[in-house]
């Protein structure tokens, strides 16, 4: 792909796609951001944000002017429903000139989303990463009022994954050749329990922070209070009370896809403490 190629960014304003806008802004690239609300977006300066959303298809004719690669997320604004205008939105990419897309999904249900794009004859790179560390961003709130975090699963672990590292990984394979056709589940380099996270940001921003560890039921009603959906809320309680192995195996996928070590826990805290004092 050529250096000056023009990119869209799809979900810009994200967890992953605000880092995989600034990965390639610093790459020298020429980025288009996608988002519904052009206006609030807070994007580097140099970018082109323009309005669309993934689940109107035609709303994104003007964005793929132009584009010959793309990062696409498998799911709807909402962040539970899978994507389901992925086979229109690809159509269309194709349509326009698109050569290159990565897909990042999430649950088993947003597969279709990839599987579609392997459809469309792109060359293709999916990330599939595990639990990122900005879920941490929860507790904001009842650590900033309380000094109190309150989660069921103490004890589990979980190898998070810094969401820059995934959106590095994504960049990567979006610039350089070699990546068409993989796979790539990014992690930590670290497997962590819940109250060891907890620990991490006290002694990164210096202040005692309690952990309070709630029942299964417990967390239920919290996710409820917190206006989850009830399919969402056993999603993340059987998650958590039975996590496959991948949700705590670390892997060194980030250092061999982008040659960096992968961020600990610690450094997401330290780039994110302003959030929580």
């Amino acid at each position: 792909m050529a250096e000056q190629s023009r990119i869209l960014v799809t979900g810009a304003t994200g967890k992953v796609g605000g880092h995989v806008v600034d990965h390639l802004v610093r790459a020298g690239q020429r980025v288009r951001a996608l988002t519904r609300s052009p206006a609030a977006a807070n994007l580097p300066d140099g970018v082109e944000i323009v309005a669309g959303d993934p689940a109107a298809p035609e709303t994104l004719l003007p964005a793929l002017d132009g584009v010959t690669g793309m990062h696409l997320i498998a799911f709807s604004d909402d962040g539970y429903t899978p994507l389901q205008t992925a086979p229109e939105v690809i159509k269309l990419a194709t349509q326009a000139g698109v050569r290159r897309v990565t897909v990042l999904t999430g649950t088993d249900d947003e597969l279709a989303v990839a599987r579609a794009v392997e459809d469309a004859g792109v060359e293709w790179t999916h990330l599939r990463p595990g639990e990122f560390m900005a879920n941490a961003l929860f507790w904001t709130e009842s650590i900033r009022t309380e000094g109190v975090v309150r989660a069921p699963f103490g004890g589990q672990l979980h190898a998070m994954v810094h969401e820059a590292d995934v959106a590095a990984i994504v960049a990567t394979a979006l610039l350089e050749d070699g990546h068409a056709g993989q796979t790539y589940t990014p992690t930590g380099p670290e497997a962590l329990t819940r109250a060891e996270t907890v620990r991490t940001i006290a002694d990164v921003i210096g202040r005692d922070i309690r952990f309070v560890e709630l029942t299964e039921e417990q967390g239920r009603e919290q996710l409820r209070e917190s206006g989850y959906p009830d399919e969402v809320i056993e999603a993340v309680i059987e998650y958590g009370a039975n996590p496959p192995e991948a949700a705590y195996t670390v892997l060194p996928t980030v250092e061999e896809v982008t040659g960096t070590p992968a961020r600990t826990f610690r450094q997401w805290a330290a780039d994110n403490a302003d959030d929580f004092r």
